[in-house]
């Protein structure tokens, strides 16, 4: 590889956390073990959760060919990081503005947030051991298969309806606090001070109840509904939710979130945005995430890890809205249509949907900044430059980097379908 060769191949690296698939059902495991990685072979019994794309120091990816840290190679090559991207967001060692993802998710995630900028800054310096960087972490979940989250506070008229129809939840909350959420609830303004207020007031009436309370109000309720008693103003996707989270995290509080948040399926090429102070928790299936570069993450529930209820509390925006708020819609990239752009309200990254047929070829014109595809189906090649210029052969699970300024043609194997996604930033 020469020194300045715009494109190549980085290695990723996997994170075998509690709440990942199973060898080779995750796609994690099968993009590593397709892919060119030294020494990787899956564990059928080992959680495979995600395959991380990146320069977080966390698990950095590195040079395929030379094993070199690949933050330390940018930072001897900035200009593959683009002369803007670099002032623009201080990358002068190295670090890429985004970290890129894929998921394979078999048990669900922890209630959680994430941080804005002050925050961060402020909690890396109090705890760095727990809260291990100083940025914030935007981040947008693009599905690849069928996929179910919860994202974002209900609107007010639904979190009403459950406090006035399900009593294991109404325990929970202190009339007076109830009664006034309910007043507001049909509000012509579900996101002004008095209300968000309240919602907040539920919020945390409900995640700091005592747990002698909510779990006997949990057990009650999960007893009620594998009984198929359901009363009216509840529905089946509740009910399943309520006895799948309680069949993983038994007597937890954050089951009871399922009346509190969103709850969706997206499906393969659905994707949504959660910006700073947004409650959610991933719950199954798989897809690509990306997010600022970093791994700041506060808990609240859903989890064996450490609960830090008083800083999720707040930090969230408190705002209820129906979950197409977080929906990400796609754009054309290209001319053709076999390239969608999404583009969600972060600076720090973009991500482009490829699906090539077999035996055509797409062209992708050159951004200002870097760069990172992955190949989650077929095989097929990538050409740049003038003349002859450079070619590299790709297939299932193999990671590269382009660099700033590179224009490039992706061109499909003659026998089926080329898919990949890019994750890239520019200065503008």
């Amino acid at each position: 590889m020469a020194s300045t060769e715009p494109v190549f191949r980085i290695a990723p690296t996997t994170q075998r956390y509690d709440w990942g698939k199973k060898g080779r059902s995750a796609k994690v495991a099968q993009f590593a073990a397709a892919s060119r990685l030294p020494s990787f072979t899956i564990d059928e019994a080992a959680p495979y959760a995600e395959l991380w794309m990146g320069t977080h120091p966390t698990s950095p990816s590195h040079v395929l060919s030379t094993g070199e840290a690949l933050s330390d190679y940018l930072a001897r090559h900035p200009e593959l990081i683009g002369r803007r991207v670099v002032e623009k967001f201080d990358a002068w060692n190295g670090n890429l503005p985004f970290l890129f993802k894929v998921l394979s998710i078999e048990t669900a995630l922890s209630i959680q947030s994430h941080p804005d900028k002050a925050t961060a800054e402020k909690l890396h310096a109090q705890q760095p051991d727990i809260y291990k960087d100083p940025n914030h972490k935007p981040e947008m979940a693009l599905a690849i298969t069928p996929f179910r989250a919860m994202c974002g506070f209900r609107p007010l008229p639904s979190i009403a309806t459950f406090l006035k129809n399900t009593p294991e939840l109404t325990a929970l909350v202190p009339e007076s606090i109830r009664e006034n959420f309910v007043s507001l609830s049909s509000s012509d303004n579900p996101t002004g001070p008095a209300e968000k207020a309240s919602l907040e007031d539920v919020f945390t009436s409900v995640m700091t109840a005592e747990e002698t309370v909510f779990k006997s109000q949990l057990d009650t309720l999960v007893k009620r509904y594998a009984a198929d008693q359901v009363n009216p103003g509840e529905d089946n996707d509740v009910q399943e939710l309520v006895l799948r989270l309680n069949s993983q995290f038994p007597g937890d509080i954050g089951v009871f979130c399922a009346f509190l948040l969103n709850y969706i399926t997206l499906q393969p090429g659905e994707a949504i945005f959660l910006g700073a102070g947004e409650p959610h928790a991933y719950v199954s299936g798989e897809c690509m995430e990306c997010m600022a570069n970093s791994d700041n993450v506060i808990r609240a529930g859903l989890t064996p890890k450490l609960r830090d209820i008083p800083n999720l509390v707040l930090g969230l925006t408190y705002t209820a809205s129906p979950p197409t708020k977080h929906f990400v819609s796609p754009s054309p990239f290209s001319g053709s249509g076999a390239s969608a752009l999404y583009d969600p309200p972060a600076p720090e990254f973009s991500v482009v949907q490829v699906k090539i047929g077999p035996g055509n070829e797409e062209a992708h014109r050159p951004v200002d900044g870097p760069s990172i595809a992955i190949v989650t189906h077929g095989a097929g090649s990538v050409r740049w430059g003038e003349g002859e210029g450079g070619w590299l052969v790709v297939g299932l699970g193999d990671v590269f980097f382009i660099g700033a300024e590179t224009g490039l043609t992706f061109i499909a194997g003659d026998e089926q379908e080329l898919v990949m996604y890019r994750a890239f930033v520019e200065a503008d």
